[in-house]
């Protein structure tokens, strides 16, 4: 049998993203961002993004068509995110994949959004031929997955008790004045700053936090402290050394995902880390896991920038290889999941 052809659709967020995949290699990828349209309001209104991919599906699909040379009716199967995401945000991208698998009767997979972020490294890096770790970080998620097979075995090993890592960033960027998104703004400020120069927590690092929630995070607290640290400069007459805040809360954030990760593939003898989600992007991030990775022996595999934030290569990549599997497609009657657990790659 040959690579299967797989037509790829993304809508859980702000992002509206088609991705066009054959087997491993990727023919389209092409994106609309609502993100602009958030920035006033300083965080993602579901509602407005809902509103946007109802916009942008049809102009989207149609760029990934002329991109890849090909049309609907030549694709083997549609994979559309049915879940973990906003409600209405996903149900503008599963009609409009129920609408096309039945009009060209094509099967229909609703896929999880998180397995998808760890089965696009395979359209660059090749696929897993062994069991891998997966650090997921964006401004919605924030889990340590092991997985064994991308396809039927994934397992949450932990995940954020409070907020997500992008989420924080965004939060302290406000506090620091910096535009929206966070995560890009403090990034850059923090490159002319001292990421030791304040001493922020490493939450659930320590004692009996640690055992507790060996494979979780929490970020909460370090919020809470770089909020502490702004009012109590300003209460003193002291302007706030914004680089250096923002390096610091960096620092802290990128220490404690890195350090977790790589314990999690010492201590279930996994050679491989796969990093994933925007906040893969991060400077301080890459440095973190990349050194302490090398001095641990284990290989660490990222996606290029623009895969690893959301978009419809991911689910296409994903869709592909549960086509080549020959995993039972989804029904008609596919409901979104807000909440679906990672666990479901396939949502029946």
């Amino acid at each position: 049998m040959s690579e299967p052809l797989v037509l790829g659709i993304e809508s859980s967020c702000d992002e509206t993203g088609v991705g066009i995949v054959r087997g491993t290699t990727l023919l389209a990828h092409a994106v609309a961002s609502s993100v602009e349209e958030h920035v006033r309001f300083g965080g993602v209104v579901p509602e407005v993004a809902s509103r946007a991919h109802l916009e942008a599906m049809v102009p989207t699909l149609e760029q990934a068509y002329e991109q890849a040379g090909v049309d609907v009716r030549d694709v083997d199967a549609i994979a559309v995110t049915s879940g973990p995401g906003l409600t209405g945000a996903l149900l503008v991208g599963v009609a409009a994949a129920k609408a096309l698998a039945l009009a060209h009767d094509k099967p229909l997979y609703g896929v999880n959004h998180l397995a998808a972020h760890v089965a696009v490294d395979q359209l660059e890096h090749g696929r897993y031929t062994e069991p891998s770790v997966a650090l997921l970080v964006s401004g919605g998620h924030t889990e340590l997955l092991l997985v064994n097979d991308i396809a039927t075995d994934i397992t949450l090993l932990g995940g954020t008790i409070d907020d997500a890592a992008g989420e924080a960033f965004d939060k302290v960027a406000r506090l620091l004045g910096l535009p929206y998104p966070g995560g890009p703004e403090i990034d850059k400020v923090a490159r002319d700053g001292d990421p030791k120069a304040i001493d922020f927590p490493r939450g659930l690092t320590t004692g009996r936090d640690l055992e507790r929630y060996r494979w979780d995070f929490s970020f909460s607290g370090l919020k809470s402290a770089v909020a502490r640290h702004v009012q109590h400069e300003e209460r003193m007459g002291r302007e706030v050394a914004v680089a250096d805040v923002a390096a610091s809360f960096q620092d802290s954030v990128c220490d404690v995902l890195s350090r977790k990760a790589i314990k999690a593939c010492l201590e279930h003898d996994v050679p491989r880390l796969i990093l994933g989600g925007g906040v893969a992007a991060n400077g301080r991030l890459r440095h973190y896991v990349l050194e302490r990775a090398e001095k641990a022996g284990v290989e660490v595999r990222i996606p290029k920038p623009s895969l690893c934030t959301d978009n419809g290569a991911m689910v296409a990549a994903l869709g592909a290889e549960v086509v080549r599997r020959g995993i039972a497609p989804s029904s008609l009657d596919l409901a979104v999941d807000s909440s679906l657990p990672v666990t479901r790659i396939v949502a029946a």
